[in-house]
């Protein structure tokens, strides 16, 4: 490893401890230099920052030091012959190098400075009395040193620092790099922020590519649209326009799981990026699921009743999942869905625009009551299921949570399309959405965390101000207090099971069903959601790179539930696009089985065996993935089997000299 700890220091994890006033005497005693010693110990390059209400100790691993922590961790990496071998700190040559050139990535050497971090324990022959502010902490033996601190509020947070030199590489070659439009720099991404965020990113980039082909055809209609005089070429228009989106879409769907398949063979994907056995930022490692205590007795005591005993857990987790499913779903229809078509239908007959404008104001601020309240609800519901690890957990989250949002999004929409057949107030309600919505939930994503840093800011400096410790302008000169400062990378239903990804999933979503499904009555909703997307990839690089935080890496490679959703948004547009088109069709109602309501309905049925078809047709992995991995496990099996028949000549040799002998 000696051609490796040359490499230039970077700091990437950052521990915060108030600013003391009284100093101790005795460093020995001394929380911050206890701390400060006990890091150095680990393997930690240590700095100490003095900020203006607090003291910030930055710390730095060496390569050596992550190695023989992802030793300790058991940490599985691919080998340069394609096999996933448990890591050793002796044979780092053997293993394979990131896009950047560094052993492990951010989320494997995230996990690494947790495990480093939090194993901090009392190894001495007694307990430890630590000082703090004339504050006295009784540490114990065998006691975790970083969570008794917390507990006694002398160690505030533990958060990850960025790397100067890597952000502004990406802000000049990603966030600021407007002429581009969708091209961006995927594998710097992955390398800096993890594989679940570059994956974000890849998907709404590929997404706004294929965007750009119904926004051209949609925009064309729209013009056109303003010369029709008869009715009979817009059923001609329309149904093609439905046909090729509902096309457009299933193959974006297939296609994008080619994507996602490329890019985890491409990058070299370790066990702890795509399975759940990291560690979150209190410490506590998030182990998969096992199989609980009374059927390890089971197990034990009677081999017989081992097939039963799972049959029976399993079926039981099962259930309750169901159980929770059913109970969100009838809480939407008995309690969410009334209020919205309560809502829908005085905005229909009311005529004062200005209380049309206080019933909405009502509307949202209900709204954002009742889906905090939800998120809250699903998010105790899911702790009582037995998922398998805490993707798993938060994927049904996203499920639950998406109901709530699917609800408040689309009823109103679908009152005004399919209850009352009036095209232009829909036409109306759309524009609303894409453009006033999208438009002020940037501005507002963007500018609310820059307000709350802002005040942040303002507190520390009136809290001087008063104890009268400041008379002069108070400066923050340190980055890592500018960054402690910061707003976190988190959703906005907490941060239990999912981080900031959530909601900018959840407005992707929302978007791409608001298009599809009402694609026959707004055909120009594309070019919104294309010149949005844009825009998009653009802001939120910025907003992770400028003005958040940087996040925790999560352990996921996939988009997990969203793909479904996506699925599930595709069949609803088939059904919504079918009865707008009936509905147009049949503008006196009388539903007579004539050829064009006979050949809607035949279409629909047709798209249906179309969507589910096409997945049999198109791969969700490329040929070259499924030859690469079948030719590392050719060659893993070669060496495997020559090394296990020297092993087993070498024995039978020396069983025969034994013989002889």
């Amino acid at each position: 490893m000696n051609e490796h700890e040359n490499e230039e220091r970077v700091f990437e994890m950052g521990v915060v401890i108030p600013r003391s006033v009284i100093q101790e005497k005795d460093e020995s005693c001394d929380c911050a230099h206890v701390l400060v010693k006990e890091f150095e110990k680990v393997g930690f390059e240590v700095e100490r920052v003095i900020g203006i209400a607090d003291e910030f100790i930055k710390l730095a691993a060496p390569l050596e030091t992550l190695g023989r922590a992802a030793a300790e961790l058991q940490i599985k990496k691919r080998t340069l012959i394609g096999m996933d071998l448990l890591f050793e700190v002796e044979e780092v040559e053997a293993f394979v190098k990131q896009p950047d050139g560094s052993i492990f990535s951010w989320c494997e050497r995230f996990q690494c400075y947790c495990h480093l971090i939090y194993g901090i324990v009392n190894n001495s022959k007694s307990a430890k009395v630590l000082k703090f502010d004339g504050k006295e902490v009784n540490w114990k033996i065998g006691e975790n040193l970083i969570l008794k601190l917390e507990s006694e509020n002398i160690v505030k947070q533990v958060f990850p620092l960025h790397d100067e030199k890597k952000r502004k590489k990406l802000l000049k070659s990603w966030a600021l790099h407007w002429w581009h439009f969708t091209n961006q720099p995927i594998d710097e991404i992955y390398t800096y922020f993890g594989a679940k965020i570059a994956i974000y990113f890849a998907f709404l980039g590929m997404y706004t590519r294929w965007l750009l082909f119904p926004a051209a055809f949609g925009l064309t209609l729209q013009l056109i649209d303003f010369g029709w005089a008869n009715l009979s070429l817009k059923l001609v228009v329309l149904p093609v326009f439905f046909v090729m989106v509902i096309l457009w879409a299933i193959m974006f769907s297939q296609f994008w799981k080619r994507k996602n398949s490329a890019l985890l063979a491409r990058w070299p994907i370790s066990s702890v990026d795509i399975t759940d056995g990291g560690y979150k930022i209190t410490g506590r490692k998030e182990s998969s699921w096992q199989p609980p205590m009374e059927l390890m007795k089971v197990l034990e005591s009677d081999r017989i009743k081992e097939k039963e005993a799972f049959q029976k857990s399993e079926w039981l987790g099962r259930f309750m999942r169901f159980r929770n499913d059913a109970f969100i779903i009838f809480s939407i229809i008995c309690l969410q869905l009334p209020f919205e078509l309560a809502y829908a239908h005085l905005y229909e007959i009311l005529d004062s625009d200005i209380i049309k404008f206080l019933l909405t104001a009502v509307y949202l601020f209900a709204i954002q009551c009742i889906t905090k309240m939800g998120g809250k609800v699903s998010v105790k519901l899911i702790m009582k299921e037995n998922n398998e690890n805490t993707e798993k957990r938060a994927d049904s989250l996203v499920y639950k949570v998406f109901g709530l949002y699917f609800m408040q999004t689309y009823i109103g929409i679908f009152y005004h399309a399919l209850l009352h057949r009036n095209f232009s107030t829909l036409r109306q309600v759309l524009i609303q959405r894409l453009l006033l919505s999208e438009v002020l939930e940037n501005l507002l994503e963007n500018s609310l965390p820059y307000l709350k840093y802002t005040y942040k800011k303002y507190r520390v400096r009136h809290k001087k101000r008063a104890k009268g410790e400041a008379r002069e302008k108070i400066q923050f000169t340190s980055r890592v207090e500018k960054e402690y400062l910061k707003p976190p990378y988190s959703a906005s239903i907490g941060e239990d099971l999912e981080d900031g990804l959530f909601d900018d999933f959840l407005e992707l979503a929302l978007q791409f069903g608001m298009i599809l499904m009402f694609a026959c009555a707004f055909p120009p909703a594309f070019v919104f959601a294309a010149v949005n997307n844009i825009m998009e990839i653009r802001t939120d690089a910025l907003k992770l790179l400028a003005i958040l935080r940087r996040p925790v890496p999560r352990a996921a490679a996939t988009v997990g539930a969203w793909l479904n959703i996506f699925q599930f948004l595709i069949l609803m547009s088939i059904c919504t696009n079918c009865a707008l088109l009936a509905w147009l069709y049949d503008e006196k109602g009388k539903w007579k089985i004539e050829p064009g309501l006979a050949a809607i309905l035949i279409m629909e049925h047709i798209l249906l065996l179309i969507k589910f078809g096409f997945s049999r047709f198109v791969p969700e992995e490329p040929a070259w993935v499924r030859a690469t991995r079948a030719k590392r496990n050719t060659q893993a099996q070669d060496m495997c089997s020559k090394k296990l028949l020297r092993t087993i000549s070498g024995v039978d040799k020396n069983f025969g000299e034994k013989k002889l002998n």
